[in-house]
């Protein structure tokens, strides 16, 4: 009982901006005096580029299902936005700040920002759908020309989206689905993704 008043007596004090509300919420906890706690099962896709993120120790790793739900939204593959981030920052490890893992808008010393990962992971399906996709840039090498400098681009975002699927279908692959399989749900606190 104690335990139960301590965790409440903690949320209560924390502030109302720490906790978002995210798209796609199963289900939503509201509490005045917090703004919103959701949690959701995630995807399978979502569940297998988690594991495959975090064997590069990626930060994107957490927001797995937030790729999912980018490219579902925009009608993505869902391997295009996290393969650009692999190519353009090492998944999200190297940034100019911001929360920019894809190069988006970085020309020199200047550069976009976002305000979380969430923000940038679906400005930039968004970006992809409405700039590249909807004018029949549909592959990494037809989207090079005008979205990376050089010419390797397209082949090294192919990779990655090949080494994803791979991956999927690999034991590592399986074998994260089936550790899923008993972590049912996900607390998305702070546009952050937590297995519970």
């Amino acid at each position: 009982m104690s335990k139960k008043i301590t965790i409440l007596l903690l949320l209560l004090t924390l502030p109302l901006s720490f906790f978002k509300n995210d798209v796609g919420a199963k289900n939503v906890v509201k509490n005045p005096q917090i703004e919103q706690i959701t949690s959701q099962k995630l995807d399978k896709e979502a569940v297998i580029l988690a594991g495959y993120l975090a064997k590069y120790n990626s930060p994107l790793q957490y927001h797995a299902q937030d790729f999912i739900d980018a490219a579902r939204t925009y009608n993505l593959d869902w391997k295009i936005i996290p393969a650009i981030a692999g190519v353009e920052s090492t998944f999200g490890k190297q940034i100019p700040g911001g929360y920019n893992a894809w190069g988006w808008g970085v020309y020199g010393t200047q550069a976009i920002y976002f305000s979380s990962w969430r923000e940038g992971i679906f400005t930039i399906a968004r970006g992809l759908r409405e700039n590249y996709f909807n004018k029949g840039l549909t592959n990494p090498y037809s989207i090079n020309r005008i979205y990376a400098a050089s010419p390797a681009w397209g082949s090294k975002v192919t990779y990655f989206m090949q080494d994803m699927e791979k991956f999927a279908l690999s034991e590592a692959g399986q074998n994260e689905l089936s550790h899923a399989s008993t972590s049912v749900k996900i607390a998305a606190i702070s546009g952050q993704l937590v297995l519970r």
